[in-house]
């Protein structure tokens, strides 16, 4: 995860850094998420890409990323094992702040 150059343009503004064991997440000032590092690790989040928007906080696990936004969704990507695939409990996932 240490190599940001394939977004470095995109690294403007960056309210907060999190980590997982092999990615990081940057939430700019704009509400949206720059990822990075092994995709295994939630380094890609391009299939979530159009959910973050407005993103108040990012928590990392060891191989996941969840996002919360302002309207209260929980955005998840990375590992599935780490917690990565929400689908399950995409309805209890909802209002959360």
């Amino acid at each position: 995860g240490g190599d940001c150059s394939m977004v470095q343009d995109q690294l403007s503004g960056v309210e907060e850094l999190h980590a997982t064991h092999g990615a990081f997440a940057a939430i700019l000032k704009s509400g949206q998420v720059v990822t990075w590092g092994h995709a295994d690790y939630g380094g890609d989040s391009s299939m979530v890409q159009q959910q973050l928007s407005n993103v108040l906080h990012v928590q990392a696990s060891f191989g996941a990323f969840a996002a919360i936004t302002g309207d209260g969704q929980v955005v998840t990507w990375g590992d599935a094992d780490s917690g990565g695939d929400s689908r399950a409990v995409k309805e209890q996932l909802q209002k959360v702040q």
